[in-house]
């Protein structure tokens, strides 16, 4: 029987794998997986199947939304032979005005994304694990388009990072050493196998199977952390999410919920959507405009002090939470590449999935077509730097994979990706869908505007279209949208006006809804 559900992904490649998947049966989580397995392994240099992530989910059965945990962790349980150099390497990319990120078999963290995958088809999900790959396999198997984003990332890493590994370069440039051009077909060596691989015989096989094997030996032999005693003991952590409520024009009454600590991107836009609560808005004016410039500097600003290198974190995200309630922002200030999904479906099924696998390490283990991630070395999210903890412990993230729900039936999916613009993408969209009344698609293509802290002091990046003349904090205008400011992908459901979805106009996504 065919289900009825709207998704929002990162290309319409994605979209159409959820949508063969609804045509099967498949409710939104299954959906929404199938759809990023598509996402990941065609958008090379944006994210890979060695990522790790969240997923909310709202179930109209249950009393509280719940967020899987399955975001890379620190490695380290196994021994590093004596004398072992460890591996990594410090690359300056040009990408987003400039950035140092690190990489090699030592940047290299326990992925969490195929055993979140797993969870949630396991308990949330009514396909088997085996056809949500098939959509995914069918295309890398078949070679795919080289997507605007990778192609706008990989002209500057595509040497220095995704050179590093034969099989990698080889998918990536053509015989004479040039970077394939956007649209160019793309073929990775051996990952539609090892897809195949996993599909037939679980998550278990990408941990403590052939392939799970193949990574830690890789990246043993390479000085690198990642171990099988590491990759054996990887969990996914359930988690009551964090909710906020909030009201529309209309009074329709709405309960937001997000990923809670001890990740702190849900904690970051939480603390955004109750200073907003807490003054009326009408329309973008130069005051309201003002206010969240305020509003961003001064959750941005906390983040920064409290939040990133906490040893408390659950008692440092409370108190900002506490802050936003009460306080003007003023007071407030006194005191970190990504996919996302979103899916609904007309049983009021709501599922938000965002992954990421940072810069990439551009290394690739032989015979497995799979690019490993660098999360240990995104030095903008880790700031510990390769030393992060215990074994196990998870990593810093930006992640803000969000469900609402409002006292009138309707229920929505939203998340965005966009490194540090992840919370304040997701909080304009937000605004301007309850807050302000608009459709879905205007809330996600109004202009929008990030806060920004450089050796220049604080800034606001701006996109055309806002009322930006009375603002005091230096400006850096863009002229147009910009994909800098993220990649809002939602999807809503209503029982009086049924599915609507939208992709934002800042990147390449797609969407589908139907039965």
């Amino acid at each position: 029987m065919r289900t009825t559900l709207a998704i929002a992904a990162t290309s319409q490649l994605a979209a159409e794998a959820g949508a063969a998947i609804a045509r099967a049966g498949g409710n939104a989580v299954d959906a929404a997986i199938a759809a990023m397995l598509v996402s990941i392994n065609t958008e090379p240099g944006v994210c890979s199947l060695a990522c790790g992530g969240y997923m909310t989910i709202r179930r109209p059965q249950d009393d509280r939304p719940v967020t899987l945990d399955g975001y890379v962790a620190a490695p380290g349980l196994g021994a590093v032979p004596d004398g072992m150099q460890r591996q990594s390497t410090d690359v300056r990319l040009e990408y987003g005005g400039g950035v140092t990120t690190t990489v090699g078999p030592d940047s290299v963290g326990l992925p969490g994304g195929i055993a979140l995958f797993g969870a949630a088809s396991e308990r949330y999900g009514k396909l088997p694990w085996r056809e949500l790959f098939a959509p995914a396999i069918d295309a890398v198997r078949r070679g795919f388009p080289l997507p605007q984003a990778s192609y706008d990332y990989l002209i500057y890493s595509g040497t220095p990072i995704f050179g590093r590994s034969a099989d990698g370069f080889a998918a990536l440039h053509d015989e004479r050493g040039h970077l394939r051009s956007a649209g160019e077909t793309i073929h990775v060596p051996h990952l539609a196998d090892s897809l195949a691989r996993i599909a037939a015989h679980g998550p278990d096989d990408f941990y403590t199977g052939a392939i799970g094997h193949a990574i830690t030996d890789y990246i043993g032999a390479g000085g690198g952390r990642l171990s099988q005693a590491d990759m054996a003991a990887y969990e996914i952590i359930g988690r009551t999410s964090l909710e906020i409520d909030c009201a529309s024009p209309s009074g329709e009454q709405w309960a937001i919920a997000t990923n809670p600590p001890p990740a702190v991107g849900g904690v970051v836009l939480a603390a955004m959507l109750k200073m907003m609560n807490r003054r009326p808005i009408e329309r973008w004016d130069d005051d309201t405009f003002r206010y969240l410039l305020a509003v961003q500097q001064a959750a941005l600003t906390y983040r920064a002090a409290h939040l990133d290198l906490s040893d408390r974190i659950d008692a440092d995200a409370q108190r900002l939470l506490d802050l936003a309630e009460r306080c003007a922002p003023a007071t407030l200030l006194e005191s970190g590449s990504t996919c996302h999904t979103s899916a609904v479906d007309s049983d009021g099924l709501a599922c938000a999935l965002t992954v990421s696998s940072g810069y990439g390490a551009g290394d690739m283990p032989p015979g497995t077509g799979i690019w490993l991630n660098n999360c240990l070395g995104e030095l903008e999210l880790n700031k510990r730097g390769l030393d992060i903890g215990p074994p196990g412990k998870r990593l810093p993230s930006n992640m803000a994979p969000t469900v609402a729900h409002s006292d009138r039936g309707t229920t929505l999916a939203i998340g965005s990706p966009g490194a540090s613009r992840i919370t304040t993408a997701t909080l304009q969209a937000l605004v301007n869908y309850i807050r302000l009344g608009m459709p879905l698609a205007e809330a996600i293509g109004h202009p929008r505007a990030h806060v920004e802290f450089g050796a220049d002091g604080v800034t606001a990046a701006c996109e055309p279209g806002l009322p930006v003349g009375s603002v005091s904090m230096g400006l850096r205008h863009f002229d147009s949208l910009s994909m800098y400011f993220g990649g809002v992908g939602a999807a809503s459901w209503s029982p009086t006006d049924g599915f609507a979805v939208a992709a934002d106009p800042r990147r390449t996504g797609g969407t589908w809804s139907g039965p």
